[in-house]
C-alpha cells in the first residue's frame, strides 16, 4: 500500500507503486491533462516517475512557477530536436533555461541565418503539434559516452565522460532525438505551444576563448500567447529606450575601444551626473555623513590584510612601482578604515558615518561589459558607518527608510528587498556570520519590510540587503546595498575605546543607495526613455525666435531663466520655427519657448511642453515660478 498526501492534506491510497501521472488521473481528467510534472517530497520529477513508498505529492501544471521553467527547459530540447532534423551535421552542446526563455549552443559548419531561424521555429511547431512523448532513460555512463561518440556528438560525449564512472546517466528521448539531461521534462511535445526564436550569437565552448566558437540560439517560451506578446512588446520598448542609443542621440556620453568599460561623459550627460551627485551629497549632509576622499592606488599589503587580495584579486587592476605591488581600488572600504584609524576613537564618536563619491576600477570580463550599466571604471555613492553592535539594527533601519525616500524622489515606487547570505569563499566564523545575518533580518522586521533571501550571494566579508528597483517597463535593477561587516575592521586594526575603557572593534556597515552612478544614470535614461524629469534634464528650456526681430528678447529671457537657476539655451538660428521645434522635440526637452512679435510686445512667453501641448502665453515671472516649483518637486 502506498499513501500519497496531497497539498490540501487529503490522502490517496494505492495498492501498488504509482506514477505521478496515475495519481493525477485518479484526481480527475482535467488535472491528468494539465499535469506537466510532480513534486515528490519537494523534489521535481517527471509525470512518469514511479512513487514506491508513502510520499507528499504536488501536481505541477502551467499555473505554477515551476511549470513555466519546465516549459522553457523542454522547449530548449525541442529546439535541439528541430536543429538536428534540419541540420543533421550540427552538434548539440548545452541548453539551459535563462530569464524569460532559454538558449542552446550548437557546433555547425556554417552560420545560422535569419531564414534558418524561421525554418527551425517552423519545424519546432510541427514537432510540438505531433505531441511526441518525451521519455526518460537511464544509461550506464560508459555506454552513453560510446553512443554519443558513435553518432558524432563529441561535445555530449565530453560532458558525459567528465561524470564519475559509477553514476548512471539520465537521457531523454523524443522521437529519434535523444539528449543528455537531468530533467524533468514535460510528458510530450504537445505541451509546448507558445515559443519564439529570438537571435543567434557566438559563445565559446565552456566559456573559454581558447575553445571553438559555437552558435547560440536564444528563444523565449510562455504559457499564454498574450504573455509572450506582452514580453515581445516590452523588448521593442526596451530597444527604443536603450541607454546606449539614447546616449548618442541626446549627446550624453560615448564609449570607445581605447578605454573599454570606461565612459567619456559629454557636457549634457555630465549635467545629469552632477544633478544626481549634488542631490546625493545633500542626502549625505542631511543625514550625518562626513564626506571624505581616499587614494586610488594602495599597496598590496593593505589588500592582503583586508582579504581582497585572496578573494578578489582576479577582479583588480594591479601595477608595480619601485619593486612594490599596488592595486587600483575596486572598492572604498579599506581606505575609509585608514581614516577611522587616525586618532583615538571613543564610543561617544559612534556611529561615525563617512561618505565618498569614490572612483573604483574592476577588471570585468570584456564580454560582460554593457554600455554604462556594466563597466570597469565607476563611481559609487559609497558610505561606511562605524558603530557598536547595539547600533547595527537602528542604523540599518534608518538607512532602509532613507533609501526608499531617495528612490521615491527619483520616481521609483516599486522596490524589491533581498537579503544575500553567506557565500563560499568567505572570511570570518560561522558564528559571526549568523550574528550579521540576523542583525539585517532584525532591521528589516523593524521596518515592516518583506524580503527574499538569496543563499550564497553575500559579499565575502558580510551579508547584505539589496534594493531592486522596477522601472517603467517592469524590469528589475539592483542598485543600493547595506552590508554588515564584523571582519574587515578587525583585520585592518580598527578599534574604539568602549564605555568600560576596553579596546573594542567596531562593526562596519557598507552602504550605497544609488550604487554605481554610471549604472543608475543608465537606469534613469531607460526608465524615462531619455525624457528626463525637469530637475534632471540637461537643458530644461530652449528659447527660440521666430525671426531675427526677437533676438534681443530671446537673450533677455535666457538671462532671466539662468539667473533663476534654470538651465536654458537660446536658439537664434536662421531656420524655420517648425524645424527648431522638431529638433528640440527629438532632444526631449521639457519646455520650448517660442517668442514672436506678440510675445515681445506683451512681454510674455509662449511655452510648448514635451508632450506637445501649447500653453497660453504668460509673463516670464509666472513661467519661472511654475518651472521652479516643478524642479523643487523633482518632477
Amino acid at each position: 500500500m502506498v499513501s500519497i498526501t496531497l497539498p490540501d492534506k487529503s490522502v490517496r491510497s494505492f495498492d501498488k507503486p504509482v506514477t505521478v501521472a496515475e495519481v493525477a488521473a485518479s484526481i480527475g481528467p482535467g488535472l491528468a491533462k494539465a499535469a506537466l510534472a510532480g513534486k515528490v517530497d519537494g523534489r521535481l520529477v517527471d509525470t512518469s516517475f514511479r512513487i514506491e513508498q508513502d510520499a507528499a505529492l504536488a501536481i505541477v501544471t502551467d499555473k505554477d512557477a515551476e511549470g513555466l521553467d519546465l516549459i522553457r527547459h523542454s522547449t530548449a530540447h525541442l529546439l535541439a530536436f528541430a536543429v538536428k532534423e534540419l541540420f543533421p551535421d550540427a552538434q548539440v552542446t548545452i541548453g539551459p533555461v535563462i530569464e524569460n526563455g532559454f538558449y542552446y549552443d550548437f557546433s555547425c559548419k556554417r552560420p545560422f541565418t535569419p531564414e534558418d531561424l524561421a525554418a527551425i521555429e517552423k519545424r519546432m511547431a510541427e514537432l510540438a503539434k505531433k505531441d511526441i512523448p518525451v521519455a526518460r532513460e537511464v544509461w550506464k555512463r560508459d555506454d552513453a559516452v560510446k553512443f554519443f561518440e558513435s553518432i558524432g556528438e563529441k561535445y555530449k560525449a565530453e560532458i558525459i565522460a567528465a561524470i564519475p564512472a559509477n553514476e548512471d546517466i539520465s537521457l531523454y528521448r523524443e522521437g529519434d532525438f535523444i539528449d543528455l539531461c537531468r530533467g524533468p521534462h514535460v510528458p510530450s511535445t504537445g505541451k509546448l505551444k507558445v515559443f519564439k526564436l529570438m537571435k543567434v550569437a557566438g559563445a565559446y565552448w565552456r566559456g573559454d576563448h581558447r575553445n571553438e566558437m559555437l552558435q547560440r540560439i536564444y528563444g523565449t517560451a510562455w504559457v499564454k500567447k498574450e504573455d509572450q506578446d506582452a514580453y515581445l512588446h516590452m523588448l521593442e520598448e526596451a530597444e527604443k529606450r536603450d541607454h546606449r542609443r539614447l546616449g548618442t542621440q541626446l549627446d550624453l556620453f560615448h564609449l570607445q575601444d581605447e578605454a573599454p568599460g570606461m565612459i567619456f561623459w559629454h557636457p549634457k550627460g555630465w549635467v545629469i551626473w552632477q544633478q544626481v551627485e549634488q542631490y546625493m551629497r545633500a542626502v549625505y549632509r542631511d543625514n550625518g555623513y562626513q564626506e571624505v576622499r581616499c587614494p586610488q592606488i594602495l599597496d598590496r599589503t593593505l589588500w592582503e590584510k583586508s582579504g581582497h587580495w585572496e578573494n578578489y584579486k582576479d577582479n583588480m587592476f594591479t601595477t608595480e612601482s619601485e619593486k612594490r605591488d599596488f592595486a587600483i581600488k575596486p572598492m572604498n572600504c579599506p581606505g575609509h578604515i585608514q581614516i577611522f584609524n587616525k586618532g583615538i576613537r571613543s564610543y561617544r564618536d559612534l556611529p561615525l558615518r563617512y561618505g565618498e563619491f569614490g572612483a573604483c576600477h574592476r577588471n570585468e570580463p570584456s564580454g560582460a561589459l554593457h554600455g554604462i550599466m556594466r563597466v570597469r571604471a565607476f563611481t559609487q555613492d559609497d558610505g561606511h558607518i562605524f558603530c557598536t553592535p547595539s547600533q547595527v539594527a537602528p542604523e540599518c533601519v534608518d538607512f532602509h527608510r532613507l533609501a526608499l525616500a531617495v528612490y521615491r524622489d527619483f520616481g521609483f515606487e516599486a522596490i524589491q528587498v533581498k537579503l544575500a547570505l553567506r557565500p563560499e569563499p568567505r572570511i570570518g566564523s560561522d558564528e559571526q556570520w549568523t550574528k550579521a545575518e540576523e542583525a539585517l533580518r532584525e532591521a528589516l522586521r523593524a521596518c515592516g519590510a518583506e524580503w527574499e533571501e538569496l543563499p550564497g550571494e553575500g559579499a565575502f566579508y558580510g551579508p547584505k540587503i539589496e534594493y531592486h528597483l522596477k522601472d517603467s517597463l517592469g524590469r528589475s535593477w539592483q542598485v543600493g546595498t547595506m552590508q554588515v561587516d564584523f571582519f574587515m575592521p578587525s583585520r585592518l586594526g580598527a578599534e574604539f575605546v568602549a564605555e568600560d575603557n576596553t579596546r573594542q572593534v567596531p562593526v562596519m556597515l557598507h552602504r550605497a543607495i544609488v550604487g554605481s552612478m554610471e549604472r543608475f544614470i543608465g537606469i534613469l535614461i531607460e526608465n524615462h526613455a531619455g525624457a528626463m524629469p525637469v530637475w534632471l534634464a540637461p537643458v530644461q528650456v530652449a528659447v527660440m525666435n521666430v525671426t531675427d526681430r526677437q533676438d534681443a528678447y530671446v537673450r533677455e529671457v535666457v538671462d532671466a531663466l539662468r539667473a533663476a537657476g534654470i538651465r536654458a539655451e537660446p536658439d537664434l538660428r536662421n531656420e524655420k520655427i517648425t524645424y527648431k521645434i522638431r529638433e528640440h522635440s527629438i532632444q526631449k526637452l521639457p519646455y520650448q519657448l517660442v517668442l514672436g512679435d506678440k510675445e515681445v510686445a506683451a512681454r510674455t512667453v509662449s511655452a510648448r511642453t514635451r508632450s506637445g501641448e501649447n500653453l497660453a502665453p504668460v509673463p516670464l515671472d509666472e513661467f519661472i515660478t511654475r518651472l521652479k516649483g516643478e524642479i523643487a518637486g523633482r518632477k
